[in-house]
């Protein structure tokens, strides 16, 4: 019997991490797609500060729609997607540390920053799959 239930955690946590993970290609395509609208305008550092904001607007309501749906928070939406926002900037930050770290070193990504998304994502990913699932979608549905 425990090795049953053992084996259906690893399944679901199996399974949150794989959806995180498309949520987080989600999450890049906007955010690539939005900085590569604005970086004229705003340049790269402020267009990626809004690129990061509209990426992790789709990821909440991916994660939430998909990755959590087991699971909730216990607040209303509005303040769900606050507290999401606030779990993902510490993630962000990670993120975008290394998007600036590589744009201000190496010219291969300054000439194309969807690397330095790239890389800043990956490294930003697994933060924000703990804070997600530990801090906010933390209750079962009953």
């Amino acid at each position: 019997m425990a090795q049953e239930v053992h084996k259906d955690r690893v399944v679901r946590v199996s399974a949150q991490f794989f959806w995180f993970g498309i949520a987080g290609l989600i999450g890049f395509l906007v955010d690539s797609g939005v900085l590569y609208l604005l970086k004229e305008a705003m340049g790269v550092y402020a267009a990626r500060a809004v690129s990061f904001i509209a990426a992790a607007f789709s990821t909440w309501l991916f994660n939430r729609a998909i990755t959590f749906r087991e699971q909730k928070s216990g607040h209303s939406t509005s303040k769900e997607f606050g507290l999401y926002l606030a779990l993902m900037m510490i993630g962000g930050s990670v993120n975008y540390g290394v998007y600036a770290l590589l744009i201000s070193r190496e010219a291969l990504v300054a000439q194309h920053p969807v690397l330095g998304v790239a890389a800043g994502s990956l490294a930003g990913m697994v933060i924000n799959l703990l804070t997600s699932r530990f801090l906010l979608f933390r209750h079962s549905h009953s």
